[in-house]
This record gives structure tokens, sequence and C-alpha cells, in this order.
């Protein structure tokens, strides 16, 4: 998956999202998982990204009210090692290292997925699925869209389920109507209408206050995705051009994204400390006390409008479609259709309780981890769990989606009004939500091949081509006029070159010949 979500995205951005069951809920429950031999339960230990959301009196990522739930239920003793979201790969690295990463682990990029595999710390998983699984072998048999993105030299390397249509959506532009509205301008269509209602936000002082103190936008150095994908140029994704594959970094059409970014930052429309806002707090804090007329962020951004609506009650807040370009218009980034990407440790003691873990995952009781105990955090309305109170779900269960590693869940536009609680913002996020789903979903993001190549040359390229790049691009956007996007991209094509490149992109055409043309 593509760095920007790794940042940013979270699974459970919504004011009503609601997850876990604690210990005593009301999910269904299965056959203690049992060592054939001993008798014992079996053991497993997973990987889990912390997102810093399980609050202090509900436990820790270790141990709180879903992991005990899954144990209960499961009845396979399931060891948590949290690894930060923002270094998640980082620390699995360090961890299988050093001898101590869990028997299995999960991200969702197939690229990484790759790596360890090249290193030797994965396994096939063909033969445990074939002699453990019953309900994960017929999943998998039921959804074939799914094997291409968990093979390797034609092995099983990757257990995997479906995304559903709320995750594969990722980035989303959010504009203030009631700004438009009262500057008398249109919804803009093309880059330069964006510019040009931007200006607008920074100069005329949309909110009314009579200061210079407003925005045209608001985002971070991780969304600038959201800019490549409208120019057909998104940095980590691989193009075909006249039957050759590049980089999108790489691509002409980049010399326009940063010409764009260029003149966001010289007309002061954005933010000029956005490149440094790693973490996206100021970014953040801009748009929520209504100080940037456009976000760019995520399709679902509930927190934030909240507190915007908490801030500006009388704030219009909409999702926006991406705007035309030269090249044409284009979608948004989208994900494949591949959810979590679970592996297994090459030093994995007990096989047989990890595919167990991934039948009890499948047979829905992923939904029992991710919604909650009927009752307490939800009721079903029409077939939808709606929340009960969106606060208690927010305090006791807004981390719980992450452990539904096989999670299936996949709603529609109108569901979020009622699975929201009834409460007036709830419901009116809800409504919005719908919405941006569906503006996310519109326009197709440009994918010429289903995933990016894998190999180690590229992966021993990227790790040291990653942060020149980010050094060249910051230098182009900040550095004034001397820096042009022109040289920008005879930089990063140099340093491309200079680190191995030419024999890269020529084992990246091999790749793409054999793995995606001549399939």
């Amino acid at each position: 998956m593509i760095k920007q979500k790794h940042v940013a995205f979270t699974l459970v951005a919504s004011l009503f999202t609601i997850a876990a069951c604690s210990s005593g809920g009301s999910g269904p429950s299965s056959s203690p998982g049992k060592d054939a031999n001993s008798g014992k339960k079996l053991e497993v230990s997973v990987s889990i990204l912390d997102r810093g959301q399980v609050a202090s009196d509900e436990g820790t990522y270790e141990n709180n009210r879903v992991t005990k739930y899954i144990n209960e239920k499961s009845g396979i003793n399931v060891k948590w090692v949290p690894v930060l979201r923002t270094e998640s790969t980082k620390k699995l690295n360090t961890l299988i290292a050093a001898g101590e990463a869990p028997d299995l682990m999960w991200e969702f990029g197939r690229d990484y997925m790759a790596t360890l595999k090249e290193q030797g710390a994965i396994q096939p998983i063909d033969d445990y699925i074939e002699k453990y699984s019953t309900s994960y072998k017929a999943y998998l048999k039921a959804h074939p869209e799914l094997k291409p993105y968990t093979m390797f030299d034609g092995k099983t390397y990757i257990a995997t389920s479906a995304r559903g249509i709320d995750s594969i959506a990722n980035h989303g532009i959010w504009i203030r109507q009631d700004w438009l509205d009262k500057l008398g301008l249109k919804m803009p269509a093309t880059m330069e209408e964006l510019v040009n209602v931007m200006r607008a936000f920074k100069d005329k002082d949309p909110d009314g206050n009579g200061k210079n103190d407003t925005l045209g936008a608001a985002f971070n150095f991780n969304y600038t995705g959201i800019i490549q994908a409208m120019y057909a140029a998104h940095k980590g994704v691989w193009y075909v051009e006249n039957d050759k594959i590049i980089i999108g970094g790489l691509t002409d059409r980049y010399v326009d994204v940063l010409a764009q970014l260029k003149q966001f930052f010289d007309e002061g429309l954005i933010d000029k400390e956005y490149i440094t806002d790693k973490n996206y707090q100021k970014e953040r804090q801009l748009f929520v006390t209504g100080k940037a007329g456009v976000y760019f962020s995520s399709w679902n951004i509930s927190p934030e409008y909240r507190e915007l609506k908490q801030n500006v009650p009388t704030a219009n807040l909409v999702p926006m479609e991406p705007v035309s370009t030269k090249y044409g218009k284009f979608g948004l980034y989208q994900e494949p259709p591949a959810n979590r990407l679970i592996v297994f440790n090459k030093n994995m003691k007990n096989p047989e309780a990890a595919v167990k873990l991934l039948d009890w995952w499948i047979d829905k009781n992923w939904f029992d981890v991710r919604f909650g105990q009927e009752g307490v955090h939800y009721k079903m309305v029409n077939g939808v769990p709606q929340a009960i109170d969106a606060e208690k779900n927010k305090k006791e269960i807004l981390y719980a989606p992450e452990y539904a590693v096989l999670d299936q869940y996949s709603p529609k536009p109108e569901d979020f009004t009622v699975m929201a609680a009834q409460d007036a913002i709830s419901q009116e996020y809800a409504k919005k939500q719908g919405e941006s789903l569906t503006v996310a979903m519109k326009n197709k993001f440009r994918r010429d091949i289903p995933f990016n190549p894998t190999f180690a040359e590229l992966s021993e390229l990227s790790t040291s081509f990653s942060p020149l790049a980010e050094d060249i691009e910051t230098k182009v956007v900040t550095g004034g006029a001397q820096y042009t996007p022109q040289w920008g991209m005879e930089q990063l094509r140099k340093e491309w070159k200079r680190l191995g490149g030419d024999n890269v992109d020529k084992l990246a055409q091999d790749w793409y010949q054999k793995n995606v043309k001549g399939k």
C-alpha cells in the first residue's frame, strides 16, 4: 500500500464506527482450538498496528476486552505484538532481525511482503492451508480475484480477504460550500478553477472576520498523492508508457505535479510549513478551526468534521470530485482488492494454530470482533449494525477493527445513516460520509498494472532513492525560482540512474513481460 495511506488512513475514521465485543459478548462460539497431540490450547502470536487508540482504562494493545474475547471464543491463545503504525515496517524488520517476530505478521503493502520473501523471512503456506483449513480454503475458491495478490513465484505466501468498498476508497477532497456560496463561486472542475478558488479563499475573507487569516487549502506532505493522482503520476505506482513500465515519480507528468505544488507554495495558497508537518497536526488544526477552505485528506474524516462543526457551526463541508488536468480526469488513490496481507514467519512453531485462527476469523467472527456486543454497542436495523452510543463506542472499541484481521465488511453508502448513532451530528456526518464514498469511487484511479514489480534490486534502490527524491522535491517546491520543476526532474532521473536505475528498469520490464503482459 502507498505510503500516504500508511501514515494517514485510519480503519475507524467515523463518528459511529463500532467494533469488538467484550468477553461476555453475544458472538457465535467456536469449538476450542486444541493441539491434536497434547490436548493443550493452540498458541500463536500476531502483530497488531498500534494507532494509539486504546484508552488507558481499556488496557493495552496486548490485553483488552477484544483480545480477551478472541482468546475465549476462538479457543486459541493469541499473543499480540504491537507495532507503531507510523513505523510498522521498521519495527517488524527489527523484530525479524532479532529473531523475535510474531508468527503471523500483517501489513497492507505487497511490496513489503515481497521484500520479506526475498529475505527469506516468511514461508509458503499452500501445504498448511490444504492440511489444516476448511473455511479459509473455501473462501479462497470463492474469491479467485485475490489469488494474484497472494503469490510469489507460483507459491502462496499471503493470506488475505477482499476489501470492502470503504477501504478501497482512500483519499478524498473536502471543500467549504458555504465559502463558495459567500464568494459566488462554483464548484471547481479543472485544476485552473481549483487554483482560482483557492486564491479567493486566501484573499477575499471568506470567514468574514475582517482579517487576512485564511488559506486556500490544508494538507501535509503525506497527501501530495492527491495532486499526483489527478495528474496520473502517483510517485509510488508504476505506469505503462509505450509498452514499457516506468515509476510514476519519473514520468513527464510528474513535472506538472512539482509545478502544481510549487505554485500552491509560491502563491501562499497553502501553509508553508506543510512539508515538515509529518504528523498532520498543524494542517489539521488549520482546517478544524475554520482557516482553510479545501481539505486534502481521506474520504472519511469524521473526527475533523465534528471538531469543525464545534468550532464553526455554520460550516457546510462537502466532498469534492477530483479536478481534471491537461491529461484528463482521474480518480484519487484507490486500494487494490486484497485487504490486509498476512504472512507466516519462517520460524513459526505451530502453523496449525495460525491456520485455525484464519478459519475462525473468516467464519464471520470478524463481524463480532469489529462491531461489538449487540445491545451494548449496537443494535441491528434492517440488517445493518446501528451504533447505540457513539461516545461509548469511541472509548471502548474504537481500536477493535484492527483485530478483525480477515475483515470482509463492505458497507453501502446508504448504510451509514442507519449505522450511525441517532444524535444530530452523527446523522449529519453519516449522510456526508455516504456522499463522500460515492464521490471517492466515481472516478477511476489510474492503475495500469494490478500491483508493482517486486525484486531485491528495486527494494535496495528505493531505500536509497526515496530520501534523495524527497530532498529534491522539497527544494523544487520551496526553493524559489532557481529550482524549477524541470531541474527537479533532471535531478531525480540523474539520481535514479546513479543508483542503478538502468538495471532496475530493465529488470522491471522483464518482470512486466513475465508477470503482467504475458499472463
